[in-house]
């Protein structure tokens, strides 16, 4: 596909690689040279400076042969403008970020009006992943598939764990719980989950279930569920604004400590049962006094990379439950993963995943329709969801006769309201929702993932 992407910030950046990796024709505009040159250099792709929703601009970037446009500036005016602009001069399909919380009401109504394919906020996805995560603190990392009614959880076994020293045939046999192993990471080492798998102390698990049986399954293997009560959240910016908004909803309390006074007043006003501390985050004293040490969860969530891993750190020292970090910047992502924080947050990486996802679909073929795709082990092992069509090689036959590509693990099969634990013997039919986990990147269509 031909691609246009307007802004070369964190966000466009890191679609650029993705888009460009999985072999679309990527161009990127900014109006800043330096940033344009970097990335157009790195990647080997067309670069040009400009205002992206210019139309001589974007003719420049040649928009009337583009299928796609996305517009990821730190500006939404200028991300609806430069979609408007590029769809009425070629009917590209567009995508644009929006940011803004006052804009996020009428979201929908843009998306209508404006033709847009896809109206996209990092913030307010950001946000529900850590809701998800501190509404079932054991897990690392949430993701959902089938529109909800089915979730893959990453959880790290701790010490004297029920299944270490198990296979996984041995735990499915013992517990007989409705949950499929997917990925054992063990150090740097990452592995497909297959019956004869060993457990050890440490690893981290993935799995994929409905979210009762999930629940079902940690209480069998005596895996501790904490419930959170109450959140400390450092930072006031729009991440905040949202998870406020949420967990409003579900029943824990919050308290944030900002130090601008005027993201303050904005938070206090609009929910009245959050604690809002106008203070510098980064004060122990401050922290201590707002009770980090007894706090059921610690979500840092400054502006700063470091400022929020050093803050993780001290949360973790103090005693604080649930800890959450949020982090821009993926350079140093080995570096930080041995850091053992709880759960990590990368925005950028969650929109980029989003529009990948999205890019995928509009390519795919007839015999299935990619709905979701996630990185689980970034640049290693993802998870697609496939909604099955007639005609698709994998119908019909049972899973055990299926000659599937090494590294590729069905993991769910949704049937209207039945949740199927995939079997030997289970058969997909058309219509079916599937969850497949590969160490093969980029898969557009199921059938894929068969030899």
């Amino acid at each position: 596909m031909k691609i246009i992407i307007v802004g070369c910030g964190k966000v466009g950046s890191t679609l650029a690689a993705q888009l460009n990796a999985e072999g679309n024709n990527v161009t990127v505009i900014d109006q800043d040279p330096v940033k344009v040159k970097a990335i157009a250099n790195k990647l080997d792709i067309m670069g040009v400076i400009g205002n992206g929703a210019s139309r001589s601009t974007q003719k420049d970037a040649g928009v009337d042969r583009t299928d796609l446009l996305i517009a990821v500036t730190g500006n939404d005016e200028l991300n609806l403008l430069s979609c408007l602009v590029a769809k009425k001069s070629s009917n590209c399909r567009t995508i644009a970020r929006l940011r803004n919380p006052e804009y996020n009401m009428d979201a929908p109504y843009f998306k209508n009006e404006l033709g847009l394919a896809m109206v996209i906020n990092p913030e307010q996805a950001a946000a529900r992943e850590i809701s998800r995560i501190l509404n079932f603190p054991s897990a690392i990392k949430i993701e959902t598939f089938a529109k909800g009614r089915v979730e893959l959880l990453k959880f790290k076994l701790p010490d004297g764990c029920k299944i270490v020293g198990m296979s996984i045939r041995e735990v499915a046999s013992k517990f007989k719980s409705s949950v499929t192993f997917c990925t054992i990471e063990r150090g740097e080492e990452v592995f497909i989950a297959n019956g004869n798998f060993v457990f050890e102390e440490r690893d981290v698990v993935s799995i994929i279930a409905a979210p009762a049986g999930a629940k079902a399954f940690f209480k069998k293997i005596d895996y501790k569920i904490q419930p959170i009560k109450d959140a400390l959240i450092v930072g006031g910016g729009p991440i905040t604004y949202y998870l406020c908004e949420l967990l409003e909803n579900s029943g824990i309390s919050c308290t944030v400590v900002e130090k601008d006074i005027d993201r303050c007043n904005q938070l206090a006003t609009e929910f009245e049962k959050v604690t809002v501390i106008n203070a510098d985050p980064s004060d122990e004293d401050v922290l201590r006094e707002e009770g980090i040490a007894t706090a059921d969860a610690f979500v840092a969530l400054t502006g700063i990379d470091e400022e929020n891993i050093l803050l993780s750190l001290f949360a973790k020292k103090s005693g604080a439950g649930k800890i959450i970090t949020k982090i821009n910047r993926i350079d140093f992502d080995n570096i930080i993963t041995q850091l053992e924080l709880d759960s990590i947050i990368y925005p950028k990486n969650i929109t980029a995943d989003t529009i990948t996802g999205y890019v995928r679909a509009i390519k795919n073929t007839r015999g299935s329709n990619l709905e979701t795709v996630y990185n689980i082990i970034k640049g290693q092992v993802e998870a697609a969801e496939f909604t099955v069509s007639e005609g698709s090689p994998i119908v019909g036959k049972p899973l055990m006769n299926l000659a599937l590509k090494d590294g590729v693990l069905i993991a769910a099969i949704r049937r209207g309201r039945i949740q199927i634990t995939p079997r030997g013997q289970d058969v997909i039919i058309p219509g079916d929702t599937v969850v497949v986990i590969t160490k093969h990147l980029a898969i557009k269509d199921i059938k894929d993932i068969l030899r």
